[in-house]
């Protein structure tokens, strides 16, 4: 019990050395929402794609590969898996990001932004947040291929949307097994146990007076030593 009280004595030092640059990526995330292109935020969805078992870093290098080739809204499956130099399944993944471009596209044109939209305002009409569920999550892990729960909170996070949810990759299961969140990091995360570690992640993030988005960002970096994507 003493060990868990000094690693989130050690996780609150770390937060007030970096709340300001996790503040800042914040904004920049809620910026990109407001300013962004239609394809900036698709990118931002397939890099979502490209994370699992695999390097952020390596992901958002391939994703910005896409774009300088003029791939990302252009390239078929396989000039797409080619350019996925460093991600692995690069195949499985590309797949999965030209049918997630097709899912988005309307007439030939990528409409990503008001497809969201519409499924963001349903949420805020509904006010499922508070009760913990996320409308816009359950819908993107419903129709996008490659995105569970994990992928599509990244997704929203990283377009501004993601103040109340987790993305529990396994540098932040690590992390809150050592503050005694949870018992033991997970094989496999189902609906109901994501949610429910969720839940313990919120009530941690209270009871030590750090908003959830920000506590994520601080468990990354403890991890990996940035504030990232």
């Amino acid at each position: 019990m003493n060990q868990m009280k000094e690693y989130a004595k050690e996780i609150l030092r770390i937060y007030k050395h970096i709340k300001h640059e996790i503040e800042a990526r914040l904004s920049e995330f809620k910026r990109l929402w407001a300013e962004g292109s239609e394809e900036d935020i698709f990118a931002e969805l397939a890099f979502c794609i490209l994370t699992p078992q695999t390097r952020a870093r390596n992901c958002w290098d391939a994703v910005l590969r896409l774009r300088d080739a003029d791939l990302l809204l252009k390239g078929n499956e396989k000039q797409v898996a080619e350019a996925l130099e460093g991600v692995r399944f690069r195949h499985k993944k590309a797949k999965y990001i030209v049918e997630a471009r097709n899912f988005f596209s309307n007439n030939g044109q990528l409409s990503i932004k008001s497809a969201l939209k519409s499924v963001i305002e349903a949420e805020n009409a509904a006010c499922e947040a508070e009760s913990g569920r996320n409308f816009a999550r359950d819908w993107l892990s419903r129709h996008i291929l490659g995105f569970g729960y994990k992928e599509a909170s990244h997704f929203l996070r990283n377009i501004g949307f993601g103040e109340n949810i987790a993305i529990l990759d396994r540098h932040i299961l690590r992390n809150l097994m050592l503050l005694g969140v949870i018992e033991e990091i997970p094989h496999s995360l189902s609906k109901k146990r994501y949610l429910d570690i969720e839940r313990r992640m919120r009530i941690f993030a209270s009871k030590i007076g750090v908003r959830m988005s920000h506590l994520d960002l601080v468990l990354w970096y403890k991890e990996v030593g940035e504030v990232f994507k």
